[in-house]
């Protein structure tokens, strides 16, 4: 194989690289013979076809093959040879355009390097560490919350007429123009009347219903009902009341903490002060962490990779224009975007450089993600598969080095943070979470609009989530708050974990996908039609 360099211009390389014929053709006999055994062909034995009559059959095919892989040898060797570290996957490409059986191969290989990072400084950091301590009064307001949410009903006074808010027990049969449909009858079912559960009119005819009593409810399916059957046709609910029930005051004491399982009260609070705790402790790493890389971006500068950069760049960029899409203007969010794109890519180096800086510093202080976190993090990302992909994932990983180290990237970043973190003077300040939150809200607005979500930020990603009727989001659209114009993506604090890794190689493949689910939810026709749960929800009946 021959080399020539024909690029070197700062990060910047490129290649001719040529591997003659004559090497190709011995690695095409090669191949030929070694699956000629395999073929199988009328009038021959099993494994006794000639291997010409398998290169006239199938040479084509196997010389592409052949030839992909040749490829694939070539820049891996010529990279060893020249002791090149590429930033992003290199750019190869056959010099004339298609190749030419019996001709020599001829490649031009163009990449980035990665920089030679010089010797990081990381003594005399000093940095300042807000704590705050759990506040119990807090602590009791949560736990008042929890107890707003676990509802219970006391036996309403003998006909007590049911108003919003109270718990109607039911037996009903529903028909549709005189005819029971599947499903539509049911007994013992608890309803809260205005909880907005059942199909329009449904819980507003209940209204001032007594134990004992039986009424018709007149109601039409919705027109995107679920059960496309039902969809848009008016029924008739015979219902008799077996049962109304008045909201009951939660006591918060011993007995309501076992009702969640706990032992008692004492229990409850402090599991509910090790959460907050957590979240404080999250909040103090978070404003350490900007501290700490704005001084190791004050003390640092060296060139980094454009295709680095605009990598970064581009996924800050994609982030922005989900949040214009959702603003009430997205036109005019989009213009204040492109006001400060010189800023984002600012950014986007900032980032890159400080993922490169971070990962010179643990490779010369030894640091490294073990085999068994390693572990760890494989088991804890498969979580997010179906049962029958996880193993499919795990595999994945394991077989695919670029995939291992994006997953390594963000534990390795944080265990660099950690590291830096024991190198530096630190002192303690106590303040209140108001006072630490606008510590973290200050930095925010001096760098910028939002947070660039990376890989490493702690944020959920996940876009994909299924609203089911049961959830704890807030499901009415309200329009994003307008990008502020002297804003700035605040991106800042973060280093994009994929360039903190121990060697840096091309961009990884994307993972499996999750598989989607393949069984409809059952829905019941008196309720509404809704997205399905993550869970799968017991069978519901025909009024739920």
């Amino acid at each position: 194989m021959q080399t020539v360099e024909t690029l070197n211009e700062g990060l910047k390389r490129a290649y001719t690289v040529t591997i003659p014929a004559n090497d190709v053709a011995q690695r095409v006999e090669a191949e030929i013979k070694s699956i000629a055994p395999q073929v199988r062909m009328p009038g021959f034995r099993p494994g006794k076809v000639p291997p010409n009559i398998v290169k006239k059959m199938h040479g084509p095919a196997i010389e592409q093959d052949v030839l992909n892989k040749t490829v694939q040898d070539g820049v891996q060797q010529l990279l060893a040879e020249q002791k090149l570290r590429p930033a992003m996957q290199p750019s190869v490409e056959l010099v004339g355009g298609d190749y030419e059986s019996g001709k020599d191969v001829s490649l031009k290989v163009e990449l980035e390097v990665l920089p030679e990072v010089p010797p990081p400084a990381i003594e005399g950091l000093k940095l300042e560490r807000l704590t705050v301590a759990a506040d119990q009064a807090a602590i009791d307001e949560q736990i008042g919350r929890i107890a707003g949410q676990q509802k219970r009903y006391d036996d309403a006074q003998e006909g007590h007429p049911a108003v919003e808010g109270d718990l109607v027990v039911m037996d009903y049969k529903g028909t549709v123009d005189g005819v029971a449909f599947d499903g539509g009858t049911g007994e013992g079912m608890s309803v809260e009347l205005g909880s907005g559960r059942l199909i329009p009119g449904f819980e507003e005819q209940l209204e001032g219903v007594k134990k004992g009593e039986s009424r018709s409810l007149n109601v039409t399916f919705p027109k995107d009902y679920g059960e496309k059957s039902l969809a848009g046709k008016a029924a008739v609910f015979d219902v008799t009341v077996t049962d109304v029930r008045i909201p009951g005051e939660t006591k918060v004491d011993d007995e309501f903490a076992k009702s969640l399982g706990l032992e008692g009260l004492d229990q409850l609070r402090d599991l509910l002060k090790g959460q907050f705790e957590q979240e404080l402790n999250g909040l103090t790493r978070t404003h350490m962490k900007r501290k700490l890389l704005d001084q190791l971006a004050a003390a640092h500068d060296f060139p980094v990779p454009p295709s680095m950069v605009e990598a970064e760049f581009q996924q800050i960029w994609a982030q922005l224009e989900h949040e214009a899409s959702h603003e009430e203007d997205p036109e005019a969010a989009r213009a204040e975007m492109e006001k400060d794109r010189a800023d984002y890519q600012a950014i986007a180096e900032r980032r890159v450089r400080l993922g490169l800086l971070l990962s010179e510093i643990g490779q010369q202080n030894g640091v490294e993600v073990t085999q068994q976190e390693m572990q760890r993090l494989v088991l804890q990302a498969a979580q997010q598969y179906g049962p029958k992909d996880r193993d499919r994932f795990i595999q994945y990983v394991q077989q695919d080095p670029m995939a291992a180290a994006q997953l390594r990237a963000p534990l390795y970043e944080d265990k660099v943070i950690d590291f830096l973190f024991e190198k530096a003077e630190i002192s303690d300040r106590e303040v209140t979470r108001e006072e630490l939150e606008a510590a973290i809200e200050a930095d925010e607005e001096v760098i910028g609009k939002g947070h660039v979500h990376g890989p490493d930020c702690g944020h959920d990603h996940d876009h994909g989530h299924v609203h089911g009727p049961d959830c704890d989001h807030d499901h009415d659209e309200k329009p994003a708050k307008k990008p502020a114009p002297k804003k700035k993506a605040a991106a800042k604090e973060e280093a994009p974990a994929e360039a903190v890794a121990e060697e840096a190689a091309p961009a990884p493949k994307k993972a499996p996908a999750k598989k989607a689910a393949a069984a409809k939810a059952e829905e019941a026709p008196a309720e509404k039609a809704a997205a399905p749960k993550k869970a799968p929800a017991k069978k519901k009946t025909a009024a739920e």
